[in-house]
This record gives C-alpha cells, structure tokens and sequence, in this order.
C-alpha cells in the first residue's frame, strides 16, 4: 500500500476513515486512525447535541463541539486529522470556518455541491479542501467553479459510490445500477483530475469510498486509479469508535438482508440497518412534534416521519428502539470488536495477498 499526498501532506497509508454522524466518528477514531498512518476524520454532523451542555443554542455548541473535538484529537496523535462537512448543514459555513481556524489538516465536504469551500481560506490557512462527489461531471463543476472563482482546485476528490453508509448522492434506480457504481466511477473521476494535473500541472489524488471493507476491495479498486480508499463501516467495530457498544453491537448483529435501503426525511435514500424504529416508521407511526435544531436545509418538519439527527444521537447512546445506524452495504462482515491497530494489520496483509495473486497470473 503506496503513500500518497494531499496538498504535500504525506499520508503513509493511503487509508481514510470516513466522516461518520451523529458521534460515530470523533477524536477517538479519527487519531486512532491517524496513529496508524491513515487519515482520522471527525464528523461535524449533531454536534450541537453532543455537547449541549456548552450551550443551549444548537449552532453555538456545535461551534464549541467542533474545537474541542480537534483540540483532543491533537492531544492524541501527530498524525493527520480531517473534519466532515456537510454542505447540505444550515452550520455548513460555521463548521467550515472553525476547522480552518482550528487548523484541521483537512476538510472533506460532501452531502451537496461545496461550490465556494474554497473563500473561507485565509493567507495562512493550512487546511486543504477535499469535495465529496458520486460523478466525473460533479468533479469536473467543482474544480472549474473554484478555479473560476477563487483560483484554487482541490486538493483531492472523494468518489462516494452507492454502496455506502448513510446518505446517498445517488436516485433510488441508480442504487444498483452497474453504470453508476463505484467502479465505473473511479476511472471517470481520475480521467477528471488527470486532465486537471495536464493543464495546471497540480496533482489531485482520487480518493474510492463506498462499501470497500476489505484489503482486496481496496487493491482492485486501487487498480482502477484510485490513489487511496475511504472506509467507515470497518472502523465502526473497533474499540477506539466513539460510538456506543449498542451502536457497534447492531453492525456485529446485522445480516446482509438487514443491511437496506430507506427514505430520509431529508430527502435522499440512505442505506442503514433495519430495525423496529424503521419499521415503525414504515407504518407510519413516527411523527416530529417540532424541529429544534433546523441542521439540514432540505429537511422539512411538516412533512417529515422523524427528526434525522435525533434518531441518529439516540442510535449513538445504543437506544436503538428511537433511533438507527447508518451502515454501508458490507457492514455485515463485521463478527467481533477489533483494535484499530488491528483493523489496518488486517487491510494490509489483505492488499498484499491480493497484489502477489494478481503478479502470479501473469507469471
């Protein structure tokens, strides 16, 4: 497994641990990660309900809820640590501005189109910006509108594929159509950032995410031009995870027919382990009394079964009867509780085996 860089930060494995909400991923996964060469990554999402004690006003705590989460991630490691943003957030800009400020290595923005991530930057900014995309042409806007706007291409690309956790920049039919999975999409977004390298002669590594758990998963996708793999459903059952042992405990429990697509109240298809919330609310017998917190911009309360980023906190505490995890298509591989340390010893030894297969075909 290559190293790779960043905007010139050296990641010695090319490992990302994706940014996962509400809570799943914080200081605690994201240095673990780091410590072991990868890249951690805290996620931004709810954290105004984590750390309400700081303040009653959601979008102030989130504020102090993202500084304390990367003071303690630098107390932890010396490695590097990014932060996930979404740019479907009404905090989208605060969550933004405090990583910059906080001098987070890197900001991944999904979840949306982050057309103008790169005007927050100041002279002496050090935190480089990674945009999330499910499509070429998506890569392709992006890097032409920042370089229109504000001179500045981004430092790598996520391609997220239909086979993650969460949700899906994808329509339900796209879901499993092979013309928009993962593998046809890393080799249309390399193309993109090849010929971005060719006319301003900056290197743009791609970055594959989306139902990768395995050291094989990662080397064929790696084959495909991928410079690095993105996962979150493999760190989700590690000791140094955030989340709670009843969180974890659904992913060692769930089975590959537990593991479905739903509807968000937010309006994009998510994939997420079924449980009797979601089946609740499939009978329609959810429904939000008020919206307190107004965290994601296309989400409406009159129309919505539930409020999202409550059931994802209560899921995150293990109260998995008024909540549910998010969870990528392979998460049922999951049967025990694995160090981080492990985890990477694993996806090593994983890639090699299938890097010396693949030499031994053409012997």
């Amino acid at each position: 497994m290559k190293e790779f860089s960043i905007g010139g930060l050296k990641i010695s494995v090319p490992i990302i641990q994706g940014g996962m909400g509400v809570g799943i991923s914080l200081s605690g996964l994201a240095s673990a990660v780091a410590n072991e060469g990868g890249v951690g990554v805290i996620s931004s999402a709810g954290l105004g309900l984590l750390y309400r004690d700081f303040s009653k006003d959601y979008l102030e705590a989130s504020i102090e809820g993202l500084k304390e989460e990367l003071r303690k991630a630098k107390e932890k490691t010396r490695g590097i640590v990014g932060v996930n943003i979404m740019a479907a957030m009404t905090n989208f800009e605060d969550m933004v501005r405090t990583s910059i400020q906080e001098k987070a290595d890197i900001i991944f923005a999904g979840a949306g189109l982050p057309l103008d991530l790169p005007k927050f930057l100041n002279t002496d900014s050090i935190t480089r910006l990674v945009p999330i995309v499910s499509s070429g042409k998506a890569a392709r806007l992006i890097a032409a509108k920042w370089k229109a706007r504000y001179d500045y291409l981004p430092d790598a690309f996520v391609v997220e594929g239909p086979k993650a956790g969460g949700h899906l920049g994808f329509k339900n039919e796209q879901i499993t159509d092979e013309g928009h999975s993962l593998e046809k999409l890393v080799p249309e977004v390399v193309n993109e950032a090849n010929e971005l390298m060719l006319k301003y002669k900056k290197n743009i590594p791609v970055i594959a995410a989306g139902g990768i758990y395995s050291g094989d998963d990662a080397y064929q996708i790696m084959k495909l031009g991928a410079s690095g793999v993105q996962l979150g459903s493999r760190f989700v059952t590690t000791e140094e995870c955030d989340a709670s042992s009843g969180f974890k405990d659904a992913y060692v429990q769930a089975t590959e027919d537990t593991i479905q697509i739903i509807q968000s109240p937010v309006g994009m298809p998510g994939r997420a382990i079924y449980n009797s919330f979601i089946d609740k609310v499939k009978q329609g017998l959810k429904s939000p009394k008020s919206c307190p917190f107004q965290c994601i911009k296309s989400c409406k309360v009159e129309k919505s079964p539930y409020c999202i980023i409550n059931a994802l906190y209560q899921a995150y505490k293990g109260n998995m009867k008024n909540g549910y995890a998010f969870a990528g298509s392979n998460a049922f591989r999951a049967d025990k509780i694995n160090k981080v340390k492990d985890v990477f010893a694993d996806l090593r030894s994983g890639f090699e085996k299938a890097l010396h297969s693949d030499k031994s075909i053409f012997k």
